[in-house]
C-alpha cells in the first residue's frame, strides 16, 4: 500500500463525522459534501507527517472551509430577500438499512436547521462545534481569530438564540405520521374544517420556491391562512411519497412522474406547528432522489 491509498484509507475512517460537522454547519447537502472534499484534497496535497490528531486536523479544515462558504452566502443573501430552506436529510419510510437508521438517528430537524441559518457564521461555528460536537473553545477561538472566552461568548449568544426560538418538542414518531396522513386526506378531500383541525392556531408554513418561482409566498402565518394555502397547493395529478425529512414526518410530492416539492412538518401535542415546504425546482430533484429513487 502506497502513502496515497494508506492517506485515502484514513480518511474513509472520518468521512462520516467531517459530513456531520459540515451538513451541520451549512444545512446543505452538497455544500457540505464539497467541502469535505475540500479537506481531502488539502490532505492529499501536504500529507499526515507531523499531524498528531488527524480527526482533529480536518475537522478543523472542514470547519474553517465551512465558515469561508457561510460568510460568502451571508453576503449574497443580503442582497435578496427570498427565504431559504435548509436541505434536509430525506429517506423512505420503508426498509431503513442500519446506515439510514444510525444517519436518521443523528440528522438534524428542520425547525433547528432554520434557526442555525439565522446565526452569524462565527456564531454558528462556535455553537455547533461546542455544543454539537463538544470541541473545547481553545480550539474553537483560532478558528474565528478570537479569543477562548470571545468564542465561548459567540456559542452562548447564538445558544440564546436557539432557546428563544423555542424550537417545538415533536410527538413520537408514530403520532407524526398519523397527523400528517390525516391532514394531507383533508386537503385532498377538500375539508377546510378537518385541515383547521390538524393545524395549531399559531402554525407556521415557510415555502422555499427558488428563484424562477418569484411571487410565491415565503411565510404564512395561522391556521386558517395555512389551510387556504394547502388547498390551492392539493393538485389533483399531485402523488404524495411519504418520508422521513430530518428525522421526522413528511412527504415528497411529485407530478406526472417528476418531483415537485418536499414537505417536511413538526408536529407538537398533537398539531402541526410548522411545515416547510422546499419547491425550488434546482434543488427539489436532487434532495428527493433518495425517496424517488427507492421506488424505481
Amino acid at each position: 500500500m502506497d502513502e496515497h491509498e494508506w492517506l485515502a484509507g484514513r480518511f474513509e475512517e472520518h468521512r462520516a463525522h467531517l459530513q456531520r460537522v459540515a451538513y451541520r454547519m451549512l444545512g446543505s447537502l452538497s455544500e457540505a459534501d464539497d467541502a469535505v472534499q475540500d479537506a481531502w484534497l488539502r490532505l492529499s496535497r501536504s500529507g499526515a507527517d507531523g499531524v498528531e490528531n488527524l480527526r482533529g486536523w480536518l475537522t478543523t479544515i472542514v470547519a474553517r472551509v465551512c465558515l469561508n462558504m457561510l460568510r460568502s452566502r451571508r453576503a449574497r443573501r443580503e442582497e435578496s430577500l427570498d427565504l431559504h430552506i435548509p436541505d434536509p436529510v430525506i429517506r423512505p419510510v420503508a426498509a431503513l438499512d442500519p446506515e439510514d437508521e444510525a444517519l436518521l438517528a443523528d440528522s438534524v430537524g428542520l425547525a433547528l436547521l432554520v434557526v442555525l441559518d439565522t446565526l452569524a457564521p462565527a456564531e454558528r461555528l462556535a455553537f455547533v462545534l461546542h455544543d454539537m460536537f463538544e470541541l473545547p473553545f481553545q480550539e474553537i477561538a483560532p478558528m474565528v481569530g478570537r479569543t477562548p472566552a470571545a468564542a465561548r461568548q459567540l456559542a452562548s449568544r447564538a445558544r440564546r438564540r436557539v432557546k428563544v426560538a423555542e424550537i417545538p418538542v415533536p410527538d413520537p414518531g408514530v403520532e407524526q405520521r398519523r397527523v400528517v396522513d390525516a391532514f394531507f386526506r383533508a386537503a385532498r378531500g377538500g375539508d377546510f374544517d378537518a385541515l383547521i383541525a390538524h393545524l395549531d392556531p399559531d402554525v407556521v408554513l415557510r415555502a422555499d420556491s427558488g428563484a424562477r418561482r418569484a411571487g410565491a409566498p415565503r411565510t404564512v402565518h395561522g391556521a386558517a391562512a395555512v389551510a387556504r394555502q394547502a388547498l390551492l397547493g392539493a393538485a389533483p395529478a399531485a402523488q404524495l411519497h411519504p418520508a422521513l425529512i430530518g428525522g421526522a414526518a413528511g412527504a415528497v410530492v411529485s407530478i406526472n412522474g417528476r418531483p415537485f416539492a418536499v414537505l417536511g412538518f413538526t408536529v407538537s401535542g398533537g398539531r402541526i406547528v410548522e411545515m416547510d415546504v422546499i419547491a425550488d425546482p434546482d434543488r427539489v430533484g436532487r434532495i428527493a432522489e433518495a425517496v424517488l429513487g427507492a421506488e424505481e
